[in-house]
């Protein structure tokens, strides 16, 4: 995979903003392929598709491109907060592909992919309403907190100028697909909460003791639920049964 941008495709553009879409919407469609199915190519939407940037001819999944200048931070600016949340709800809401470029260079340093399966409403923050005095006062956006997704819903092609090999990213594209078989928000809610809580842990071994040390950080996540030990348990047996932990012995679990 080559990881500089073809710059002939914006010669005809003088503006920097334009460059950099024209640059980085070229790269993906030229060396990306499909995370959920392998597919050697995805194909670009006409200009102004409402939904999505690209989508695979092959098995149908749509893609919608972000792209940021320098290393990956905490959240990334999206577009209208309303319809963020209405797309969440619907059938059509497509994955995230995330861009970070070297603009010296013209390189890119990081760009991976979201599953769709991972956005629920927590994640979406809510930005101020724009000012009387702007173009369009009282629009209101937002942005996608990439620190409340879990690590496993961060899917890297390329980390760090590293180009990661086709077969890991389609392992770790398949490892959380059980999550798109949950349709209500509030139960994915807390299998994602759950997996957050599994991924602070240094090691892959922890215990269930260990899980219940954030007994007090989902109960303030959850106040209507008043049996978090149990929840906890509970959405531990879900992961285990889907395969995204095993059970070692009595008490003991490890991430696989």
């Amino acid at each position: 995979m080559k990881l500089t941008f073809d710059l002939q495709f914006a010669d005809n553009y003088k503006s920097q903003s334009q460059r950099v879409r024209v640059l980085t919407e070229q790269w993906v469609n030229d060396s990306v392929f499909c995370p959920n199915c392998g597919y050697l190519n995805i194909d670009r939407y006409p200009n102004n598709q409402p939904v999505a940037d690209f989508y695979c001819s092959n098995c149908k999944e749509d893609y919608e491109l972000k792209s940021k200048q320098d290393s990956v931070g905490k959240k990334i600016v999206d577009g209208a907060y309303r319809t963020m949340i209405e797309r969440l709800q619907s059938s059509n809401n497509p994955n995230f592909f995330l861009l970070y470029y070297d603009l010296q260079n013209f390189e890119v340093q990081n760009f991976l992919v979201i599953p769709k399966h991972f956005f629920i409403p927590e994640i979406i923050e809510k930005r101020k309403p724009l000012a009387p005095t702007a173009y369009r006062a009282g629009w209101i956006g937002c942005n996608i907190l990439l620190q409340s997704i879990p690590q496993t819903g961060k899917i890297f092609f390329v980390k760090n100028r590293q180009v990661e090999s086709k077969e890991k990213v389609l392992t770790e594209w398949r490892k959380t697909l059980f999550l798109r078989e949950e349709k209500e928000i509030k139960a994915k809610g807390w299998l994602l909460d759950v997996m957050m809580c599994v991924d602070k842990f240094k090691c892959k071994d922890f215990s269930l003791d260990d899980m219940y040390t954030f007994e007090n950080e989902l109960s303030k996540k959850h106040p209507d639920n008043r049996h978090i030990k149990d929840k906890i348990r509970q959405q531990l047996q879900i992961l285990r049964d889907k395969g995204y932990i095993e059970f070692t012995n009595r008490g003991n679990y490890r991430i696989n």
